[in-house]
């Protein structure tokens, strides 16, 4: 993995997070992905069921409802990639309508690791509401 190819995938990441396309998604994770949406979480455990979390769809209760069209947006960046771990940071910033102003921004930083395929395997977020948001 490189920044380059990090970056990348955090572009593909927030598509998928944008349109709920299932393809887009699946293409992200490997099939044994380990996925916590907080590094305290027991970890989802493979794609189908990341896939189905990510959707709104899964059994996880850390899983948020899907985000109405145009009410999201998200930057990340990466700042560390040591072979195939990778560390990124970014916000994501969210609407209560398409046409409102941003109501909520998060801080975010998210630990991976990769397979050979630039599929992630290992997934950890940690995010912060950001104060006076």
């Amino acid at each position: 993995m490189t920044r380059e190819q990090l970056n990348r995938w955090l572009g593909a990441y927030v598509e998928a997070w944008k349109t709920y396309d299932r393809q887009k998604v699946e293409a992200l994770f490997a099939e044994d992905i380990s996925y916590r949406y907080h590094p305290y979480d027991e970890p989802i455990v493979g794609r189908d069921a990341v896939v189905e979390s990510f959707l709104g769809a899964g059994e996880s209760s850390d899983a948020s409802e899907p985000d109405e069209p145009g009410t999201y947006d998200a930057e990340y960046r990466a700042v560390a990639v040591d072979g195939d771990m990778a560390v990124a940071i970014g916000s994501s910033s969210y609407k209560d309508s398409p046409d409102g102003p941003v109501v909520r921004v998060y801080d975010n930083c998210f630990v991976m690791s990769f397979d050979s395929a630039g599929r992630c395997r290992e997934f950890t977020e940690w995010f912060m509401k950001r104060p006076g948001e």
